[in-house]
């Protein structure tokens, strides 16, 4: 089929199957121009709590797909691709937890909403990027492990200083190879532009920042300047803002490094063929797993109001 035959199809089997996609701004804009609801990936996981739909569709990683699954359990979820994850996402293990919970039982485990349902599982409350400073300012405890991303852990530690957080190895292996060389070279070939950057970021590379924040306060933050802005996270953002809205001026930063593969994995094919099942990866969690992992999601709601 063609690109267009193709989308046609997508489009008749999804309403005939009852099915909605979810499609995070990573994505290709041809993912995203057939997909019911797009942004981040808790944003999305909420949004499918309130669809009609008996089956959904995540175009993204496995742990988004997972959160969906764990907030939505009466619905079938579907992973468009299944060999799609996020390397940070299992760079550590739900033992490696268990353990500093031991040694460590007057500690807070946060987890940043990047991790795998049994990583949950086993943390106090989750955050996202853009409510990670927000929820870790109203917790209780003084010391906190924060899971599993140093960068972004190191970001929060920055704005609340009254708070010992702990941090573990790990990274996202895309945004931290952003260098600040990499930035001030960005910097120097559009001068007139503000700069606009992910936490995920080394703290070295974020410090010529103007704006710091999640995918979709990078959008909101780009959409409300009359500025030309340098996008400072992976390469579907800058995409998704070009093809929306061409007119606004936007520079990729770092074309050549800010492109996660995995995103990049959801194809039109892929998406007709997991819709008719011949394809993707249904997403299941035992019930004890869903519940323990739901916890720490509840406990987010619960501080981030």
């Amino acid at each position: 089929m063609t690109k267009d035959q193709l989308i046609e199809a997508i489009l008749k089997e999804k309403k005939q199957r009852n099915i909605s996609i979810l499609a995070h701004t990573y994505q290709a804009p041809e993912i995203i121009d057939i997909a019911d609801i797009t942004g981040d990936s808790f944003a999305l996981s909420v949004a499918a709590t309130k669809l009609q739909s008996d089956t959904v569709l995540m175009c993204g990683v496995r742990f988004m797909a997972e959160t969906v699954k764990i907030l939505s359990p009466e619905k079938r979820v579907i992973l468009s691709d299944a060999d799609a994850t996020c390397p940070m996402a299992v760079q550590l293990q739900k033992s490696q937890i268990e353990q500093y919970r031991k040694e460590h039982p007057d500690h807070t485990v946060v987890a940043y909403i990047n991790t795998t349902a049994e990583l949950k599982s086993v943390c106090d409350v989750c955050v996202t990027s853009s409510s990670a400073v927000k929820i870790v300012s109203k917790l209780p405890a003084k010391d906190i492990l924060f899971i599993p991303d140093p960068n972004l852990g190191s970001f929060v530690a920055k704005q609340l200083p009254d708070k010992n957080i702990y941090l573990m190895n790990g990274c996202c292996p895309v945004h931290h190879q952003i260098t600040a060389e990499d930035v001030l070279a960005a910097k120097n070939q559009h001068p007139d532009a503000k700069l606009a950057m992910h936490p995920e970021c080394r703290p070295e590379a974020l410090q010529y920042a103007d704006y710091i924040g999640a995918t979709s306060g990078i959008i909101e933050y780009t959409m409300a300047t009359d500025e030309p802005v340098i996008i400072g996270t992976e390469r579907g953002v800058c995409d998704y803002i070009k093809y929306k809205h061409p007119d606004k001026k936007v520079y990729q930063l770092c074309k050549d490094k800010l492109t996660c593969t995995n995103m990049k994995l959801t194809t039109l094919q892929g998406v007709y063929d997991a819709i008719c099942g011949n394809g993707g990866c249904d997403i299941e969690l035992s019930e004890q797993l869903r519940v323990a992992a739901k916890k720490s999601i509840d406990n987010m709601l619960y501080y981030g109001n």
